[in-house]
């Protein structure tokens, strides 16, 4: 009888660690979800990347959050700001989103939320909702809808391929141009 006791009592504590650990695995899980804080946190960002002297590009951010690990990123949940140089020093284009997020080791941004990309010497603006910039090759990518609007026309298209310098660019599926008038009041 005692030894059935022993038994009973050995098949109920070996039950009770055995979902003790299921338990222990659920809060390992979530405390090391807590890992994945940003190990960096900024706020009013202003950085400057110069090459020789010469200023390339200034990014503006109200918060910075940067995180660690294999596969490092960088991400701005308020938005940002990118003004890009010529060799002279002169703004030549800009890109303004409502999020962003870099992929330190890949070299891409990933812009989403009002995405407008601006080239200051032609007047010309980008409309999309995602755009992704590859820095390594410098261009930039639009994969959905688009509308860029320049001072005598307005063009819609499913996607684009462009410099980073919104320079130079290709556009798919362009659905329409509506050329704009000096006169847009119709009287």
């Amino acid at each position: 009888m005692i030894r059935n006791l022993f038994k009973s009592v050995a098949v109920v504590l070996a039950m009770g660690t055995l979902f003790s650990c299921e338990n222990n695995i659920k809060v390992v899980q979530q405390i090391s979800a807590l890992d994945t804080l940003a190990e960096l946190t900024a706020t009013h960002i202003h950085y400057i990347r110069t090459d020789s002297g010469r200023k390339q590009l200034v990014l503006t951010s109200p918060l910075l959050l940067k995180y660690g690990g294999d596969k490092p990123y960088t991400e701005f949940p308020k938005g940002f700001n990118v003004i890009f140089y010529d060799t002279s020093g002169q703004a030549i284009s800009s890109i303004r989103a409502g999020f962003g997020i870099r992929y330190d080791k890949k070299g891409l941004l990933i812009s989403k939320d009002s995405v407008v990309v601006k080239n200051l010497k032609t007047h010309e603006q980008l409309n999309t909702n995602k755009l992704i910039w590859n820095e390594r090759k410098h261009i930039i990518y639009a994969p959905g809808f688009l509308k860029i609007t320049s001072p005598d026309r307005i063009i819609y298209g499913d996607s684009m391929k462009a410099s980073e310098k919104f320079t130079q660019r290709t556009i798919y599926g362009i659905r329409g141009t509506v050329d704009v008038s000096e006169d847009t009041t119709g009287f």
